[in-house]
C-alpha cells in the first residue's frame, strides 16, 4: 500500500505543466534513517522556486507496526525540517534543523494478568508519547539540473529531554522536479 502511494505521488509529479522551465525546486524521496528515525517518505521544496540555494522545507511521514503473539505495537513519525542548500548543480551541501513528532502505541500487552504500557525508546528514551524528537541535518544532496533521480546522505544528530545522540545518519533516494 505504501508503494502504491509513492507511485501515485510520482505520477502526480509528472503531471505538472512547465516543470522543465524552472530549476528542480521540489523533490519526493524515501529515506532510511534520518529525521524520520526508522524510515520515511518525504516532500522537500524551496521557498524561492528560482533559486535552489534558498531556504526550503521538508515534511514527511514514516513508522512501522508489529503484530505478533507478544508484541502488538505501532510507531508513527512525522519529520519536519527547515533546510538550506549551498553549491552548484548537481552537487549541494545541505544544513537543516527541525523536529520529528512521534506517536508510539502498545496494544493489549499483558504480562502476568497486568496491562503493561512501555515508554518508546529509539536510541534516546522518549518517554510517553506523543512526543517530539529534535533533529539536525548536515550532508550531501545531488539534484540533477533538469530534474530526475536525486540522492542524499546526511548526518542527522537527534536530541530530546533525555540527551543528545550525534552519530545518527540517513540516506535517501527520490525524484526531483
Amino acid at each position: 500500500m505504501k508503494t502504491l502511494g509513492f507511485f501515485l505521488l510520482l505520477c502526480m509529479a509528472f503531471s505538472f505543466p512547465g516543470i522543465a522551465q524552472t530549476p528542480s525546486s521540489h523533490s519526493i524521496y524515501a529515506e532510511l534513517g534520518g529525521a524520520g528515525l526508522a524510515y520515511s517518505f518525504n516532500y522537500d521544496f524551496r521557498f524561492d522556486k528560482e533559486d535552489l540555494q534558498s531556504w526550503g522545507m521538508r515534511i514527511g511521514a514514516g513508522g512501522w507496526a508489529r503484530n505478533d503473539t507478544y508484541n502488538k505495537e505501532a510507531l508513527l513519525t512525522l519529520p519536519v525540517q527547515i533546510n538550506k542548500l549551498w553549491g552548484k548543480g548537481p552537487h549541494y551541501f545541505e544544513l537543516g534543523a527541525g523536529g520529528t513528532f512521534l506517536y508510539y502505541r502498545d496494544r493489549n500487552i499483558w504480562q502476568d494478568d497486568v496491562f503493561i504500557r512501555r515508554n518508546f525508546h529509539f536510541i534516546l528514551d522518549s518517554g510517553r508519547t506523543p512526543a517530539v524528537m529534535g533533529t539536525l541535518n548536515m550532508g550531501y544532496r545531488k539534484i540533477p539540473v533538469d530534474g530526475g533521480v536525486t540522492f542524499r546522505v546526511n548526518l542527522t544528530p537527534i536530541f530530546n529531554h533525555n540527551g543528545f545522540w550525534p552519530l545518527f545518519a540517513g540516506v535517501g533516494v527520490g525524484y526531483a522536479f
